[in-house]
């Protein structure tokens, strides 16, 4: 049976998560930007936390860890590698390992760039992805400490999955990265329905996240860095993919 799927708004702008294995009841979040919202939507479901999923170090995605786990057997889990910049953690892990949700498994894919220790969960068998703040909808994370080459093989490695999966990104930034994407190509049918379906969503206060990988492989550019398409609209036709990504990072950054 495939986990049940919760957006969580939080703060001003960033999303947590919540998935539950229905068979076992465990409940997981990814990411607590603060406890409250989270608490909440556990509250309304009579969920029980079990699990803490954690993308990243950064204080929007786990300033609510101890006060949302006070109280409770909540097992956190994240990278290895960052574990000195992480709330304390009963699991570490790094890339291919995997883990138990329930009756559901994840898996863990190294996606640096973002920030060196930043990694993904990967539910094959209810076709999810929480990328936190690499692939986003629409766009990808500043590079605060990772480098072009570092997030271009990340993003590829997230390409790889199955185009019906589900992206779970940490923000709502859908709309700035849509416009940036507009600036870039001409208006293809699958942007022009991608814009639309942003804006209707946005004006009846959704979010929109989680998105389609399917999806972000067609509109998203910085997935689309190695497609002639794209390289001819930015003028660099016979760049490599690496150095095309590097360049949209640039002009997005600046955008």
């Amino acid at each position: 049976m495939p986990l049940e799927l919760v957006t969580v708004p939080c703060l001003k702008d960033n999303y947590a998560f919540l998935i539950h294995d229905p068979g076992s009841r465990a409940t997981a979040v990814v990411d607590v930007p603060e406890a409250a919202p989270i608490r909440a939507a556990l509250k309304a479901r009579n969920w029980t936390l079990t699990h803490v999923l954690l993308t990243h170090h950064h204080w929007d995605h786990i300033d609510g860890v101890a006060d949302l786990i006070d109280g409770t057997e909540a097992k956190v889990i994240g990278a290895a590698a960052d574990a000195h910049r992480l709330p304390p953690l009963d699991l570490a892990l790094t890339e291919g390992d995997s883990f138990w949700v329930g009756g559901a498994e994840g898996q863990v894919i190294d996606v640096p760039g973002h920030t060196v220790g930043h990694i993904a969960f990967y539910f094959p068998q209810s076709a999810l992805v929480f990328t936190g703040d690499s692939l986003m909808a629409m766009g990808c994370g500043r590079l605060f400490e990772g480098t072009p080459d570092q997030m271009w093989q990340s993003l590829c490695k997230l390409a790889a999955l199955p185009p019906e999966t589900q992206v779970c990104s940490g923000h709502e930034y859908t709309t700035s990265n849509a416009r940036f994407a507009q600036s870039l190509e001409e208006m293809t049918p699958a942007l022009i329905l991608r814009l639309d379906a942003i804006a209707r969503a946005r004006d009846a206060g959704l979010p929109t996240v989680p998105s389609l990988l399917g999806e972000e492989l067609a509109t998203n550019p910085f997935l689309r860095a190695g497609t002639p398409a794209l390289k001819a609209a930015i003028g660099m036709a016979d760049a490599q993919d690496a150095a095309v990504f590097a360049e949209l990072r640039a002009r997005k950054d600046n955008f």
